[in-house]
């Protein structure tokens, strides 16, 4: 049996139990949850095993890679230069990147990079592993890249090139690459454990991923035996120049190894934020209101930043979405407690978000990827949080 250390204000012990029942019933290996409410935090808890290899146990300050969960601290980073009128997200994004012009892409305004609806989804030439890393040669070959769409007209899930694009914008307004605005100017005020390229001196806090392989390859299933509304998906999953696999296919070579020293030390803003639940829980608290006297935005901006910018099916997930300018919002499938709540998922389970009406901020993390349909850890979490702040 999982030892949960950690503590729950009275009222949100669902949300321990829950916990508990994702190690006993719904295969977590380590994990954290963290909620804040109204600034204060209500759950904190962390348990299991950081390292199966080791068996080096998850202690409260265990870090984790959150894959896309990152992309919710990219876009505030965005958002607080646009308050501070740094950026304008209606510009052009080349009045900030003059060379992103090339290829027909001079009217693009910074608001379709953060949702999603610049087309810049793959690269017609991947760009080697190691030259992306290192950020400029990545941002090259975009700013030079045409729309697979065009722009404005749909939206698809730019699960790579987002954090470059959005990135490099940061970059260009502030003057800081986005993981150094990141720790300057939300990190550091906050106290926050998170990391947008990690230092080599945290590195032994890391904990080590656990990836589940599917029961079944669907890619090798015949066609007539699948589910009729997941065919499209599975001819998707089968093409390799669909937009499903394209957008993950943007390095040579096309797979990233996360847990790796040189990927978790560069700075990929849509996809190896490494951090505590703790800390992501406390980045969203401080969205919608103060947090030990910080707030990141005001209400004005951060209803602009939470208003809807595009829904409906993408073009690269085949299945209904829904953006802001940068943080995911409510889907019928989507776990988050409610019509005003904001955030960003990120692969294999890790989630973190904020629900202004309910004054919630929620933050999940773990190291057993799972990539199923029926992985329900964080919605069962959440399902606890709504019954106990309700």
């Amino acid at each position: 049996m999982t030892t949960i250390d950690g503590e729950v204000a009275a009222g949100f012990e669902p949300v321990r139990e829950a916990f508990a029942a994702n190690f006993s019933q719904h295969g977590d290996i380590g994990a954290a949850v963290c909620v804040y409410q109204y600034g204060r935090p209500v759950v904190d808890l962390w348990g299991g095993i950081a390292d199966p290899e080791t068996g080096r146990p998850w202690t409260r300050d265990t870090l984790q890679l959150v894959y896309s969960a990152t992309k919710g601290a990219t876009a505030t980073a965005a958002h607080m230069l646009a308050e501070r009128g740094a950026l304008d997200l209606d510009e052009p994004v080349a009045t900030y990147w003059p060379e992103f012009a090339a290829n027909g892409k001079a009217d693009i305004p910074v608001r379709w990079l953060l949702s999603h609806q610049a087309g810049l989804i793959a690269l017609d030439q991947p760009v080697p592993l190691n030259e992306a890393l290192a950020w400029h040669p990545m941002a090259a070959a975009l700013a030079a890249q045409r729309p697979l769409w065009t722009p404005g007209t749909a939206h698809g899930y730019h699960g790579r090139t987002w954090g470059w694009l959005v990135g490099e914008v940061i970059r260009r307004a502030s003057g800081q690459t986005p993981g150094r605005f990141f720790a300057d100017e939300i990190a550091a005020p906050l106290g926050l454990d998170f990391f947008i390229g990690l230092p080599a001196d945290e590195r032994d806090r890391v904990s080590h991923m656990v990836y589940q392989r599917p029961d079944i390859d669907l890619t090798t299933v015949p066609a007539e035996s699948i589910p009729e509304e997941l065919r499209e998906l599975l001819a998707a999953w089968r093409d390799p120049n669909s937009f499903s696999n394209r957008a993950y296919a943007v390095t040579d070579p096309a797979a990233i190894d996360f847990d790796s020293p040189e990927v978790q030390a560069a700075e990929l803003p849509a996809s190896n934020g490494i951090t505590t639940a703790r800390a992501l829980a406390r980045m969203y608290a401080a969205l919608i209101g103060e947090v030990d006297g910080v707030r990141l935005l005001t209400p004005e901006t951060l209803e602009s930043a939470t208003k809807e910018q595009t829904g409906g099916k993408d073009q690269v997930m085949l299945i209904p979405s829904r953006f802001s300018t940068g943080y995911m919002l409510p889907t019928e499938s989507s776990p988050m407690t409610g019509p005003s709540a904001f955030g960003h998922a990120g692969r294999g389970g890790s989630l973190g978000f904020a629900d202004l009406e309910h004054g919630i901020a929620f933050g999940y993390v773990m190291n057993h990827i799972i990539e199923a349909p029926d992985d329900a850890r964080a919605t069962l979490l959440v399902e606890a949080v709504r019954r106990a702040s309700a």
